[in-house]
């Protein structure tokens, strides 16, 4: 079956990990703390700060409590998704200021707008939230690049290693899981969605191989058409 849409993840596949890790999650350790007192009482922020009591099972945790427990999961890489909500909170205001600036790989970002001009409809699903997306497309060092993407997934669908978020990505697209492609660095990943019935291709740019998966040292490398 032809691909028709592409779904891609960001860190590893779009995005250099070095970005989260070295820029992303430091500027959140050291923001989130002011952010989370500032704004605690703002609905916004009180939703995701009771979410993190729940997650954590310390219902009556006070505030300087959990953002001990969100710094502890910070230094983890916890995918929760309410740490995922203000982590996206503190970086919209780096965006903002200019401070921050989104990595996207410049063949990721050519191989991007091909498919957008060709009509291709661009999904993302990744662990970080919604709002984090659109945020590193959208004030990346190539300018806005949101106008390329159809929809946007995270953890909220459900987690990526469970077959049934990619069915459930497939169905919110309309498009079969055959005419789906699954673009990710992510071997645990690539095997979810393909249980669902998506293509995968794994990118590699460092070398190697994801499991028995296509693999792909760049986006320039993937032919839509050995998909079909």
């Amino acid at each position: 079956m032809t691909i028709k849409a592409i779904l891609t993840d960001i860190e590893g596949t779009t995005s250099a990990v070095s970005f989260v890790f070295d820029v992303l999650f430091p500027y959140a350790r050291a923001h989130l703390p002011a952010h989370v007192r500032a704004h605690a009482g703002e609905p916004a922020v009180a939703e995701q700060l009771d979410a993190v009591r729940a997650e954590a099972g310390e219902l009556d945790a006070d505030v300087e409590r959990v953002i001990a427990i969100l710094l502890e999961w910070i230094a983890t890489d916890r995918k929760a998704t309410p740490l995922k909500a203000l982590q996206g909170q503190v970086w919209e205001q780096g965006y903002r200021a200019g401070t921050l600036r989104g990595h996207v790989y410049p063949d990721a970002v050519q191989a991007l707008r091909q498919w957008h001009a060709a009509g291709l409809p661009l999904y993302v699903y990744s662990s970080g939230s919604v709002q984090a997306q659109k945020l590193i497309f959208g004030c990346s060092e190539h300018g806005d690049l949101t106008p390329l993407f159809s929809g946007y997934f995270d953890t909220l669908t459900g987690g990526k290693r469970e077959a049934a978020s990619y069915a459930r990505i497939a169905s919110a697209t309309t498009h079969a899981p055959a005419e789906l492609l699954f673009l990710s660095d992510v071997v645990e990943e690539l095997d979810a969605a393909r249980q669902a019935g998506l293509p995968t291709c794994g990118l590699v740019r460092a070398g190697g191989q994801l499991g028995d998966h296509p693999c792909v040292a760049s986006f320039a490398d993937i032919d839509l058409t050995a998909f079909g």
